[in-house]
């Protein structure tokens, strides 16, 4: 297949990258360290590191590891939100030799006892507030060191006033029991007074297993190698570029870390990005609460925000949002789900910055297409495959399908893993022979090389032999001035097969399912209009903002 999007490729957007410049992410974060050595790193409820500091931290945390005698390759688990240990940990782990494992920290115990168990994990360093859930599982693993950190570590004196808020006014911490566990700053105090040994990973060394449920469900780790990630750091970097020349007159770039770092995107884009380019990132260590985000977001001029349509979508709808300062806001990434047309235009009409859209996957570390950073209107595409990134949209037997069929998205470039961990069948089974990764999403391509997904395939709806994508329903649904939220979903029907039933967050309280189905008979052809309405207070959504169908329809929710 020819490569249509290179022509649609903004002016300065390389077709390529060279990635040969770094041997390992441990390079990568050190030439940053130097170069950035006094700007703020990260910054987390008022207080910032600098890159310095962040260098100086790392190293103390890498040689405590070493210090305990874990072999170069041996598995740690981060199992953190967005807080100042999570960069120091992550940075020590990759600069000693180690494989990151990054953990949820809301999973229960039987999702932990998987992670890890599946992992090999050896060591963890989680928050205090979730030690509770180490707790219940850690005898059936394999960690032989906890480190356990509270959220006013890092902060000096002001940590003392933010750990009594959250274990005795906000009780966040449910009691704990861990023994032989260390403190996470006694960790960085005898790691001090450690010979921190810096490890020479090379770029087919393991950086990541970062779980994803995949196309099938089950939890297994993709393996992602140091080039993966260094690849799709530096394929990110080349695709914002356009955006940045815009405004040489910013000193240091401002990203809003919302997303969970634990999370590919976030850790990409939010995390490594962000230091490559010795940016500034703001972390929100709970972005659930919009008006504490929207607080600690004041005061600074954002150039760049990551986030999902529900965590765009729920800014849009906070009182407080007119108070955020957005005259530096060069681009709004947009991620994770589909970005619905009505919240990207109150975006735009609020921001006069364009949500640009992309796509990714855990197996692709993750970013594989993006909207160019130039464009202004909402185009319903995931963009252009990023330099040095091939896709071919095929059918089910393998063979490419012409232009504008749809067809199951498949991926190719340095940014593809190199296999879920100790699973050679499921790997097998994502993998073509000529080296592209089954996405499991349906796609279609036009001339200009714009990718559109159609839907997941185990999403689409079967209605009288008709297929039906339940991201066009969302769509025109979510236009609705009463509708603040929406999920499509297909349930077994005896006279269609299927049928769509979509379960709405409200608005407008006053919002029937009549209005809804009078509009819906407007808006879409009659095997498209859902036959059942639910409404709901809320919908069940993964700790990234993405809207969970598969627990809709499954009755779990």
């Amino acid at each position: 297949m020819d490569k249509p999007w290179l022509n649609s490729y903004p002016p300065g957007v390389p077709a390529e990258i060279d990635t040969s410049r770094y041997a390992s992410i441990a390079d990568l974060l050190e030439e940053s360290f130097n170069e950035h050595r006094t700007k703020p790193a990260f910054v987390c409820m008022g207080k910032q590191i600098s890159y310095g500091q962040l260098d100086t931290l790392s190293r103390k945390l890498g040689a405590w590891f070493q210090s305990k005698g874990l072999a170069r390759g041996t598995r740690i688990a981060i199992m953190m939100p967005n807080v100042l240990q999570y960069p120091v940990a992550l940075a020590a782990i990759l600069r000693a030799g180690y494989v990151v494992v990054n953990v949820n920290p809301l999973y229960t115990p039987r999702e932990l006892e998987h992670q890890l168990k599946d992992s090999g994990a050896e060591a963890i360093i989680l928050l205090e507030n979730f030690a509770t859930t180490l707790q219940a599982v850690i005898q059936n693993t394999s960690i032989k060191h906890v480190l356990v950190g509270t959220m006013g570590d890092l902060m000096g004196v002001k940590g003392w006033i933010v750990n009594y808020v959250v274990r005795h006014v906000k009780k966040m911490v449910p009691a704990w029991n861990l023994p032989g566990h260390v403190k996470f700053n006694a960790a960085l105090a005898e790691g001090g007074r450690q010979a921190f040994k810096p490890v020479k990973s090379s770029p087919n060394d393991i950086a990541f297993l970062q779980y994803t449920g995949g196309t099938t469900g089950v939890a297994k780790g993709a393996t992602l190698l140091h080039r993966n990630v260094i690849a799709n750091v530096l394929q990110s970097h080349a695709w914002l570029d356009p955006a940045r020349a815009k405004r040489p007159d910013i000193q240091q770039f401002v990203t809003v870390v919302a997303l969970p770092l634990y999370h590919v995107f976030a850790l990409t884009v939010c995390g490594l990005l962000t230091i490559r380019t010795g940016a500034l990132g703001v972390l929100i260590p709970n972005p659930r609460d919009i008006g504490g985000m929207i607080k600690d977001l004041k005061g600074y001029a954002i150039t760049t925000i990551p986030a999902v349509n529900t965590l765009y979508n729920a800014m849009l709808n906070h009182p407080d949002f007119s108070q955020l300062n957005f005259s530096n806001l060069l681009v709004a990434n947009g991620g994770g789900m589909a970005v619905q047309e009505a919240v990207a235009k109150r975006w735009y009409q609020a921001t006069n910055a364009p949500i640009v859209e992309g796509y990714g996957l855990s197996e692709t570390s993750p970013c594989v297409t993006c909207n160019p950073v130039t464009v202004t209107e909402y185009s319903g595409t995931i963009g252009l495959p990023l330099p040095s990134t091939e896709v071919s949209i095929r059918d089910d037997d393998g063979n490419e399908v012409p232009l504008g069929q749809p067809g199951e998205l498949c991926i190719r470039g340095p940014q593809v893993m190199a296999g879920y961990w100790n699973r050679p069948d499921e790997t097998a089974n994502v993998m073509t022979r000529d080296g592209f990764f089954k996405s499991g999403d349906v796609a279609v391509i036009n001339a200009a090389g714009f990718v559109k997904i159609v839907d997941r395939k185990k999403d689409m709806i079967l209605v009288s032999g008709f297929n039906v994508y339940p991201n066009e329903i969302e769509d025109v649904v979510a236009k609705h001035p009463g509708v603040f939220e929406v999920a499509a979903v297909g349930v077994p029907d005896q006279h269609s097969g299927e049928a769509v039933k979509l379960f709405v967050v409200r608005k407008d309280p006053a919002l029937t399912d009549v209005d809804l189905q009078i509009y819906c008979k407007e808006q879409l052809t009659g095997y498209k209009r859902p036959r059942i309405i639910e409404f709901r207070a809320e919908l069940p959504k993964s700790n990234v903002g993405k809207i969970l169908r598969r627990e809709l329809r499954d009755g779990r929710a």
